[in-house]
């Protein structure tokens, strides 16, 4: 596969790599016609053959010489300039027109489609709205987008395209996300919830405030992004192109000696250059080397479009090779927004606890401090002033109020102090044993108040588990919760096995051992999750659109938050391995039979050079299929 550096435009008319073989391609064409009818004699066509030769082969013949000098690396276009002169020095100029022509097309389509293909997510730029309504000054001009600056006011009409990022300042309404996140139904959106560049308003105007220029919002991250995954090859792909680097040089090698071998022994010269120009044709290992990276591009671009953001070749080849999936629980298979449900004064009244509890949390992200200060302000209980606020790692949060230190955790964290749990121990069991996760709030000598909050499972998280079975995946749920809840919420999901009461550090070591049996996918926030998402086999974060640390956390990025896109994207890494497969058995199949036949006199070199292009066009058109998706 050559590396032309041009990009195609929308025609291949205006892409001369392709052009030019095609156009040379119709002269050679009609030279051999008119000579086969004896309209012209052999001298007349044999100049046409050479100017078609010169035409066509220019660009890639050029490539290939530039590739020798500047790397001093022999690629295929070598092995083809060869192949071309030795049929000149034969007298066989058609089959030498043939020869430039036919690869020249082939190269042509295939890095047409090739970086069409790469490219294709670039396209998604052109969806965005090319002008804004920005308000400036009370009133509302009409700019356009590029000209945008963060924090501006904007609105968008119903029907509108989102130009940038924003948050909506006035008005409700629901925006079609699925150009970023894949999320096939619209999104029901209201003040203070994030919006996202070329997602469509419904059926009400909003008014936003930006919070990232049009060049670096979050359609422009996903291409970059996308676009630098393309260039990163995966281990197959690297071998790949190290097997070509060291097979083409050979086969020129081999070649050469039997050009020179007849003036060392007698044997008829013309017979065995003819029998090397048939070898450099017919060994050339086109197929094979285009084979990995049509279809890395392919299943990498194909799962952009769908909200999946692989990044990289290697993520995409180890997605393909995957025995378990390690899925974290809160916010990953359920909501992530729990709800306070039961709260136990020991000490004091409910206000109390909770005005405590949500001091000691109202700084903090965490789902369950979320739900602590959401229960607080929603029951209008006073919020205590809390300072020198400290997480503890994997257990709870410590901090200090009214010159008193409070600690607000898990159970686990309680009994490391030395304070038992006493007769509370009944109490917390029954909370358990409901599927509740239990907090608990005290000081160093006593616990004062027991918090019950409790996670809901995603929708078609059930759903989601047994197709991932079908695909003879083992599922394994990794939480920090206790282990009637985790064992309760696994059963009812149908997990294969669950870990329960784990700290980060104990998810690194359990995603370790399930290593020990094979390719492993952990799933988690991208975050809190970031030590185990490194540990595994490939990493993937949920919900990371308008989330920069969630994308740089993990190997792949779901941008919506649906568990379906695992499923997704576990049968893209699969279909792009096995369209992989099927390329490179295929092309090694294609050499075992193409060599033998052409070196044996089976076949002239003309039709070799027509088997073989059709072959890498083949691979090309096979490649594709690995970014296409459909559910089964």
């Amino acid at each position: 596969m050559s590396a032309l550096n041009e990009t195609p435009t929308n025609s291949w008319l205006n892409y001369p790599p392709l052009r030019n073989p095609l156009i040379a391609g119709c002269f050679a064409l009609l030279a051999f016609i008119l000579e086969y009818i004896e309209v012209i004699g052999e001298d007349i066509s044999m100049w046409v053959y050479l100017i078609t030769i010169g035409f066509g082969g220019y660009i890639w013949a050029k490539e290939g010489i530039e590739e020798v000098i500047s790397e001093y690396e022999i690629g295929i276009p070598i092995l083809m300039i060869g192949a071309t002169i030795g049929a000149m020095y034969l007298g066989m100029w058609d089959e030498a027109a043939a020869l430039v022509v036919l690869y020249g097309i082939a190269e042509g389509i295939e890095e047409y489609t090739f970086n069409r293909t790469r490219n294709a997510i670039r396209s998604l730029l052109d969806l965005a709205p090319k002008q804004a309504r920005v308000i400036r000054d009370g009133k509302e001009h009409l700019i356009p987008a590029e000209e945008m600056n963060k924090d501006d006011e904007f609105v968008v009409l119903p029907g509108e395209s989102v130009p940038t990022d924003g948050i909506i300042l006035k008005g409700a309404t629901s925006l079609d996300e699925a150009l970023v996140t894949g999320e096939s139904i619209p999104v029901n959106k209201k003040p203070g919830d994030k919006v996202f560049p070329a997602t469509i308003n419904g059926q009400a105007t909003i008014t936003v405030k930006a919070t990232s220029t049009f060049a670096d919002n979050t359609l422009s991250r996903i291409i970059d992004l996308v676009e630098n995954a393309q260039e990163q090859k995966g281990r197959a792909q690297a071998w790949m192109e190290r097997f070509g680097h060291r097979y083409s040089p050979a086969i020129l090698l081999i070649s050469i000696t039997m050009v020179l071998a007849p003036l060392f022994i007698q044997l008829d010269a013309a017979y065995w250059i003819e029998k090397a120009v048939i070898l450099l044709v017919t060994a050339a290992p086109c197929a094979l080397v285009i084979s990995l990276p049509i279809a890395m591009a392919s299943g990498i671009s194909g799962s952009a479009r769908r909200g999946i953001l692989i990044k990289g070749g290697a993520h995409l080849e180890h997605l393909g090779t995957i025995k378990t999936i390690a899925m974290d629980k809160t916010g990953t298979l359920t909501h992530g927004k729990p709800n306070v449900t039961d709260v136990i004064a020991l000490q004091g009244s409910e206000d109390t606890i909770i005005g405590l509890a949500s001091g000691l949390e109202q700084y903090s992200s965490h789902p369950l401090a979320l739900a602590i200060v959401k229960y607080a302000k929603q029951q209008q209980m006073e919020i205590a002033s809390a300072h020198d606020t400290e997480a503890i790692f994997g257990s709870g949060v410590k901090g200090t109020i009214d010159s008193d230190t409070w600690y607000l955790g898990n159970p686990k964290l309680f009994l490391t102090m030395g304070i038992e749990l006493g007769e509370h121990e009944v109490t917390i069991d029954k909370l358990q044993s409901e599927g509740k996760t239990v907090v608990l709030l005290g000081n160093n000598q006593q616990i004062t108040g027991i918090i019950a909050i409790q996670d809901t499972i995603r929708e078609n998280a059930i759903e989601v588990i047994k197709r991932l079975h079908t695909l003879g995946i083992r599922t394994v749920m990794l939480t920090g919760d206790n282990q009637r809840t985790a064992h309760r919420i696994a059963s009812e999901l149908g997990i294969d096995d669950v870990r329960a009461g784990l700290k980060p550090e104990d998810k690194v070591a359990a995603v370790q051992d399930l290593m020990k049996d094979g390719s492993t996918l952990m799933v988690g926030d991208g975050v809190n999750d970031a030590p185990a998402l490194a540990t595994a086999t490939c990493g993937m974060a949920m919900g990371a659109a308008g989330s920069d640390a969630a994308i740089e956390a993990a190997d792949i990025a779901l941008m919506a938050d649906d568990l379906s896109k695992i499923e997704e994207a576990m049968q893209i890494g699969q279909k792009a391995r096995y369209v992989s497969k099927q390329n490179i058995l295929f092309s090694i199949i294609v050499l075992a039979i193409l060599i033998p036949a052409g070196v044996g006199g089976f076949i002239t070199i003309a039709v070799a050079v027509l088997v073989h292009e059709a072959s890498e066009l083949m691979a090309v058109a096979n490649g594709l299929r690995a970014g296409r998706f459909n559910r089964s």
